[in-house]
């Protein structure tokens, strides 16, 4: 029987902080070879086999029901009439098909919300991409993190083109009955009193982190603090309108440096940021005198003891030496300062975020995210952090997509007011995909950026080498 689920108070956030310019959904860009698929390529077959395979699946079969007067967390209930043809789209890029269209129509795409009267994802079969498909997905914060997202793609994708998926659900289970409003109400109504209960266990080792921090500032190893970014163009209210932009670096690129620096993949990665965006500001006279400050989301999944809840991260402040000019150095710099910030991080308890989430609102949260956007306050205060960063490892061999070989798996993360650009890197069968979103009226130009990350590996490698 699958239980009705109350949505954990990380997972319900990314509701509440969503407005109609600030989207809270997570994307991905497929670049499928068709010509791999048993049978050749059909729209018509490849939808319903989406739809065989995601049946049986709860996350993509459930939507959110409110809890009445907002006393509570949404509850997940299963939709009873989940139609695929509401989740699966088709289009066409215009000629002559190539990246431009293609970046031009899914930041269309990007900046267009999921309807929350339905289980909250989307898919768009693109043809016209030369000789490839492209599937565009959307699926929301609330639903997905990072491990849970690639998790769920795996149902939809296996290591042949004519093998199982790489996880399959069980037999097929009855779905329980959808609670009504009064019982809801009753949900509403015991959960608060526990609340008191979770913050006095909560004080404790929050008082232990913060005399933890103030040590480590005074010794100079705590992780770079918020509110320390300096003012870019992208660090503003944003809009709705969404560019993008994606590219590759080679990934044996990317170990050679790790291995003669000494390094890890992601201190590369941020290095490799870091010069990418130093570049690009530094050729739009926006570079400024300090480093920018990224947040990078970690992971908690593997130590955390909450047995619900699709979000389970935490995050940690980096510093990407974008006011060093020599890319070795940037690198090294990086190194210290993230062995720093993970130790840092490491202090902090696994559930830490999530617990704390509990206490968000659903009316007082909202109406908070709304208020701050319409004042621009964004704008007004200093700046919590300059973008976001994800570096997300992903498989070292071939995928195939309902058949296709993947050529390309290029994720892309949410933008926020006073941040408005997102950059996540994801690895895959010997390639480093780099994907790059911002809000379209403070970063237009995102190609601009994307296209730089293969030339910073270059000039790290090269500089590692000399």
């Amino acid at each position: 029987m699958q239980n009705v689920e109350r949505l954990s108070g990380l997972d319900a956030s990314f509701l509440y902080l969503e407005t109609p310019a600030q989207l809270m959904h997570v994307c991905g860009v497929l670049v499928l070879d068709p010509a791999t698929i048993p049978g050749g390529y059909s729209f018509t077959a490849l939808r319903e086999e989406i739809a065989r395979r995601v049946a049986d699946v709860p996350t993509f079969t459930r939507k959110i029901r409110k809890v009445p007067l907002g006393l509570d967390h949404p509850v997940w209930v299963h939709d009873e009439h989940f139609e695929i043809e509401h989740h699966i789209h088709r289009l066409a890029l215009p000629d002559p098909g190539g990246y431009d269209e293609l970046v031009e129509l899914t930041s269309h795409l990007a900046g267009l919300p999921l309807a929350r009267s339905r289980p909250l994802w989307e898919m768009w079969v693109i043809e016209g991409y030369g000789d490839k498909v492209v599937v565009f997905s959307k699926m929301h914060h609330a639903t997905v993190d990072g491990v849970s997202g690639s998790n769920l793609i795996s149902h939809l994708c296996s290591l042949e083109p004519d093998a199982a998926p790489i996880q399959a659900e069980d037999e097929p289970r009855p779905y329980e009955a959808a609670p009504g409003r009064r019982q809801l109400l009753v949900r509403g109504l015991v959960s608060p009193v526990t609340r008191p209960v979770l913050a006095a266990r909560l004080l404790s080792p929050s008082y232990s982190l913060i005399a933890k921090t103030v040590t480590r500032a005074v010794q100079g190893t705590a992780m770079a603090a918020p509110f320390t970014a300096p003012r870019t163009s992208f660090n503003a209210t944003i809009t709705a309108h969404r560019s993008i932009g994606f590219a590759d670096m080679d990934l044996e690129d990317v170990r050679a440096v790790k291995d003669a620096t000494g390094t890890t993949v992601n201190d590369v990665v941020l290095a490799v940021a870091g010069g990418a965006l130093r570049s690009y500001l530094e050729d739009r006279a926006e570079l400024p005198a300090t480093s920018l400050l990224a947040t990078v989301p970690v992971s908690v999944r593997d130590n955390s003891v909450r047995s619900s809840g699709a979000n389970k991260v935490s995050a940690l402040f980096a510093r990407l030496g974008t006011d060093i000019a020599d890319p070795l150095e940037r690198l090294v710099g990086l190194a210290v300062s993230n062995r720093n910030a993970k130790e840092h991080q490491r202090a902090v308890p696994a559930d830490a975020l999530q617990d704390w989430a509990e206490f968000a609102a659903p009316r007082t949260f909202g109406l908070a995210v709304r208020a701050y956007a319409g004042l621009r306050l964004a704008e007004r205060h200093p700046v919590v952090h300059n973008l976001v960063i994800s570096n997300v490892p992903g498989p070292p061999f071939p995928l195939y997509f309902m058949g296709a070989r993947i050529e390309a798996l290029i994720p892309l993360g949410p933008v926020f007011h006073g941040a408005g650009l997102n950059i996540t890197v994801m690895s895959n069968n010997g390639k480093v995909h780099v994907g790059v979103i911002a809000c379209r009226d403070s970063m237009p130009d995102v190609t601009g950026l994307a296209e730089r990350f293969p030339k910073a590996l270059a000039e790290l490698r090269d500089a590692v080498g000399a």
